[in-house]
């Protein structure tokens, strides 16, 4: 998979930069992977074609640095209910609730972005690698919370690496499309149920 050619340092090309992938979002969306070219891409960003050249050799090295900022935004937002976390050190109950939250959070906030991403695009090893750094992120801000609570087992690294992954499967495939009938907080107090009991001491 091509990756970007390099990224932009000046505000102007920052703002390129952004434009290109704003407007890659709206149509990877509209028309899917396959539906998408560079050609329109520029057109949509009122950029030149060799203005997004400089940038991004093919539409995989947009889709990477579109898996990038998806990333980065999710570190960014997620760092905040880790400090609240540690600043209060909250019992299992609420430590779950709030990570559960948080983790709902990061799955609603983009939803179609997240869809493109991780179901319709190919998965690509570059993107699969920016995947796993999220969950070994993640996980590794769990663990002390686990083994301070006293429900991390052996290894609290691979059980909080059972967590994060288990509740990215689960909000993805439960709550983004849940069972008719069933409301989306049900879903949610499920979670927070079968999680509080599954790390019960």
């Amino acid at each position: 998979m091509s990756t970007p050619r390099k990224r932009p340092r000046q505000q102007r090309s920052q703002a390129t930069w952004a434009a290109i992938l704003d407007a890659a979002t709206q149509l990877f969306q509209r028309l899917g992977y396959a539906g998408t070219t560079t050609n329109r891409v520029a057109e949509l960003a009122g950029v030149s074609i060799g203005s997004l050249y400089q940038y991004f050799p093919d539409k995989d090295a947009l889709l990477l640095a579109l898996a990038e900022r998806h990333i980065f935004d999710a570190a960014t937002q997620i760092s905040a209910v880790f400090a609240s976390l540690e600043r209060e050190q909250p019992g299992l109950d609420e430590t779950l609730s709030q990570l559960i939250d948080a983790a709902v959070a990061l799955h609603e906030n983009d939803p179609a972005t997240h869809q493109l991403l991780f179901d319709q695009a190919p998965r690509s090893p570059e993107t699969q690698q920016y995947l796993r750094r999220l969950e070994l992120l993640l996980a590794s801000a769990v663990a002390p919370h686990l083994q301070r609570l006293g429900c991390g087992g052996d290894t609290p690294m691979v059980r909080a690496l059972l967590l994060v992954q288990g509740l990215d499967a689960q909000i993805h495939g439960a709550l983004l499309a849940p069972p008719a009938g069933v409301e989306r907080q049900q879903v949610i107090d499920e979670l927070k149920r079968m999680w509080r009991a599954s790390l019960a001491i």
